[in-house]
């Protein structure tokens, strides 16, 4: 199986013949091209039109987060599947509201289900949070009422911030006291977790996006305009609360993160190289990991499923099959 390559230093991507390398101070490291599916570079790195041009060759894409962990751009190779098709299809849904409405209904609700289950699993732990639950399935009977996609964003918010209030009771560490959902730059710890997760999500759903006829700038909850990916934002909803949140509660609960793993900054917290290395080995983990799919009858890793979801949406877009979003059941 391909594997996402992170690269942490500073140094020099280098191509020869039909080898990549990434020279550092520290020496050189081969990068495997038969085996790796993406890149992603945290630290400041130089590389050449001839490197990209053999990225292109091997269909292998390249992120770049800037020293917050934030997304700042992908080297996108040319669309392989491609599809003018697709693109009509993605756009006729888009632009007439009614179709795209349910489209965006579909992703809060699939997040939101989801949401559910993973409250649900750390109340059945014995975490006093039937609360919270009861309040998040009363918001969600009103995601059908919604007429507007505005209307439809702000549920989601509600519905999160709810969420998000379950987070200190189901970690309960002083060094990781949550105060409500804020970024660019987080100003704690947990908020530090939650902007590095979702980013690792956006671009994992984008880099399987990739993998379809589906073209990642026409999304349906987010509105698509002309500085961003925004369908990957779609999807990605729907595999936030199941992979991010639960690695998150996972690695605080097994005490595989600590204080030491975040610096303060001028204006918030961000987690440290080693932080950000031992949830990367965490995430690709849990990516690997399989569940019973109840349809196929067999083991689908995580990373399987978000391609499944995109798949799912293209018959939807086609008019063979309605959209249904993938549920998570422990």
């Amino acid at each position: 199986m391909k594997k996402t390559i992170y690269v942490f230093n500073d140094g020099e991507f280098k191509r020869k013949d039909n080898t990549l390398f990434f020279e550092m101070e520290t020496g050189r490291k081969y990068l495997p091209v038969e085996d790796v599916k993406e890149i992603v570079v945290f630290g400041e790195v130089d590389l050449n039109k001839r490197f990209l041009e053999f990225l292109t060759q091997k269909e292998i894409i390249l992120h770049f987060l800037n020293n917050y962990g934030y997304y700042v751009g992908s080297y996108y190779p040319r669309e392989h599947y491609n599809s003018g098709y697709m693109i009509l299809k993605q756009s006729e849904f888009y632009l007439h509201e009614d179709k795209r409405l349910h489209l965006a209904r579909r992703f809060v609700q699939g997040a939101t289900a989801n949401i559910i289950n993973v409250i649900r699993y750390y109340q059945n732990r014995g975490k006093d949070l039937e609360r919270e639950i009861n309040k998040v399935i009363n918001l969600a009977g009103r995601i059908d009422e919604c007429r507007s996609i505005e209307e439809l964003m702000a549920i989601e918010g509600n519905i999160r911030e709810v969420y998000y209030m379950t987070f200190n009771t189901i970690i309960e560490k002083e060094d990781f006291v949550f105060r409500g959902r804020n970024r660019r730059p987080p100003q704690d710890r947990i908020n530090a977790l939650i902007s590095f997760g979702n980013t690792l999500t956006y671009i994992t759903v984008l880099s399987e996006i990739y993998k379809t006829h589906l073209d990642p700038r026409i999304g349906y909850l987010h509105a698509t305009n002309f500085r961003r990916f925004t369908l990957n934002l779609d999807v990605a909803e729907i595999f936030k609360p199941i992979l991010v949140d639960r690695l998150i509660f996972s690695l605080l609960g097994r005490n595989m993160l600590k204080g030491s793993n975040f610096d303060s900054k001028v204006n918030g917290i961000l987690m440290n190289d080693k932080g950000r290395k031992v949830f990367v080995e965490e995430w690709e983990n849990r990516l690997k990991t399989t569940i019973k799919h109840r349809q196929l009858g067999r083991e689908v890793s995580y990373r399987r499923l978000i391609r499944m979801e995109l798949y799912k949406l293209e018959k939807h877009l086609m008019g063979e099959k309605e959209y249904q979003p993938f549920i998570s059941r422990w």
